[in-house]
């Protein structure tokens, strides 16, 4: 028995760690090389004030998102708080919501630590932020290009329902709180 014993032992110390991987870590990885997610979503982009990128296809895939145009000095930014509310409500449900900074509309900071501050900081925004892109105009990023088949953002926290299946269910404008009976009732359908 002490050889079986030590002979198991020995087994499992060499062991790859690779076969010791976190649930949500395989469905991410499995979901994004498997291809599942919606191609249009199917992209990497820099995460906020980091030098780490974020996986939208691993991210989305399966999943009801919503995507939302943001910037740091605009009268709508307070509803980081209601999108933050909004996320801890239906994050366990599935929601996802991404943050996409953009100075489109000349009311986002040049400087990516500033803009985490009042993210992060001054709301407390725990859902994944990307860096700084272009949401309209030929420039604009190939998501924000293919939203526009719902609406082109035309200020700042336009909001755009995604389902499970990676169709667009609708656009939300900038005035649209996260807390509105509409949004919210679109996404408990989309749940």
């Amino acid at each position: 028995m002490v050889n079986l014993r030590s002979m198991m032992l020995a087994f499992l110390a060499l062991t790859p760690v690779c076969l010791v991987v976190p649930t949500a870590a395989v469905a991410a990885q499995t979901q994004s090389d498997g291809g599942t997610c919606a191609a249009w979503l199917d992209h990497r982009i820099g995460k906020l004030h980091s030098d780490l990128e974020l996986d939208l296809c691993a991210l989305t895939a399966g999943h009801p998102v919503l995507l939302v145009n943001t910037a740091s000095f605009c009268g709508y930014t307070p509803q980081f708080k209601g999108l933050e509310a909004l996320y801890q409500q239906y994050r366990d449900k599935g929601l996802v919501i991404v943050g996409f900074p953009s100075d489109d509309f000349f009311q986002e900071s040049g400087d990516a630590a500033e803009t985490a501050d009042v993210c992060y900081i001054n709301y407390g925004v725990t859902f994944p932020m990307t860096a700084e892109i272009k949401v309209r105009g030929k420039n604009a990023h190939p998501i924000f290009r293919h939203l526009q088949s719902a609406g082109s953002p035309s200020w700042n926290f336009n909001k755009y329902l995604i389902g499970r299946d990676g169709e667009i269910i609708e656009h939300f404008g900038s005035s649209v709180k996260p807390d509105s009976s509409r949004l919210l009732a679109e996404i408990e359908l989309a749940l």
